[in-house]
C-alpha cells in the first residue's frame, strides 16, 4: 500500500487557480484524487480543470466558482461538487483575503472585517458544510491553509496574521469535534512563498533579503513546496495527525 495514494478521493481545494491552491490541486491529482478547482472567476476555473484533466486524465477535475465571502456560493460549491463525484473526502480551505497593508491603527473596519470574514468565518461555514457526509462515513480531512504569519507579531500584516492565528486554534477546536468520527482537522502554516498573494513582501529584492536571510535555506518557497504537506495530510499517510498546525518555511521560525 502506498501511504500517498489518493486514489478514489475527492478533494475541494479553495482558491485553486493560482498559487498554492493550484500546486496541491495538482499534486493530489497526480497522486490519483479527483479535484474541484474553485476561485472566484468561472473562466479561470475551467481552464485550470481543462489543464489538469489533459495532464492526468478527462474527468479528473472539474470547475466550480464561488466566493469565499457569500454562504451561498460555498454551499454551491458544496452541493456541485458532490452532484460531479458524489462525495467530498478532502477538503483544503486555501482561499483567504488581505486588503491591507500597515499598522493595525491605519485599518478600516470594512477592511478589518473582510479579512476576518474571508479568513476564519469562511473557512467553519464551509467545514460545516463538508463534514456531515464525512462524519457519516467516518473519514474525512480538512486542511486549512494558515501562515506563518499567525506565529509572530507583525507592523505590517497585523490583522492577516490574527486571522491566521485564529485559523490555527479553528483546526484544534474542529479535530476535538469530529476526532471521534475520525475526521481530521489540520493546518498547514507556509512561510513565505513566491506567490501572486505574497507579492509585495517578495517582489522588492531589498525585501527579500532581509526576510531570507533569517531562514537557515536561505530562500523564498515555491508553491509546489507545500503541496507535498497537503498530500499527506489527505492521504492515509497522516491518518493518526489532527489538531496540528505543520509549518513550512525554510526553518525561519527558529532564527
Amino acid at each position: 500500500m502506498n501511504l500517498f495514494d489518493m486514489t478514489g478521493k475527492v478533494a475541494v481545494i479553495t482558491g485553486s487557480t493560482r498559487g498554492i491552491g493550484r500546486a496541491i490541486a495538482e499534486r493530489m491529482a497526480e497522486h490519483g484524487a479527483k479535484v474541484v478547482i474553485s476561485s472566484r472567476k468561472q473562466d479561470v476555473c475551467d481552464e485550470v480543470a481543462k489543464e489538469i484533466n489533459a495532464q492526468f486524465g478527462d474527468g479528473t477535475a472539474v470547475a466550480i466558482a464561488a466566493n469565499i465571502s457569500s454562504k451561498e456560493n460555498l454551499q454551491n460549491l458544496v452541493d456541485e461538487s458532490k452532484k460531479a463525484f458524489g462525495k467530498i473526502d478532502v477538503l483544503v480551505c486555501n482561499a483567504a483575503s488581505n486588503p491591507y497593508y500597515g499598522p493595525l491603527a491605519g485599518i478600516s473596519d470594512d477592511q478589518f472585517r473582510k479579512i476576518l470574514d474571508n479568513n476564519i468565518v469562511a473557512n467553519n461555514w464551509l467545514t460545516s458544510m463538508v463534514v456531515p457526509d464525512m462524519i457519516e462515513r467516518k473519514d474525512g480531512s480538512v486542511i486549512i491553509v494558515s501562515s506563518i504569519g499567525g506565529l509572530k507579531g507583525s507592523t505590517i500584516l497585523g490583522a492577516y496574521a490574527i486571522s491566521k492565528a485564529a485559523d490555527m486554534q479553528l483546526a484544534r477546536n474542529l479535530a476535538c469535534e469530529y476526532g471521534k468520527f475520525n475526521v481530521r482537522v489540520n493546518c498547514i502554516a507556509p512561510g513565505l512563498i513566491k506567490t501572486d498573494f505574497a507579492k509585495a513582501l517578495w517582489d522588492n529584492p531589498e525585501n527579500l533579503k532581509a526576510s531570507t536571510a533569517r531562514s537557515p535555506l536561505l530562500r523564498i518557497g515555491i508553491p509546489d513546496e507545500i503541496a507535498g504537506a497537503a498530500v499527506f495530510l489527505g492521504s492515509a499517510a497522516g491518518n493518526f495527525m489532527t489538531g496540528q498546525t505543520m509549518v513550512i518555511d525554510g526553518g525561519a521560525t527558529i532564527s
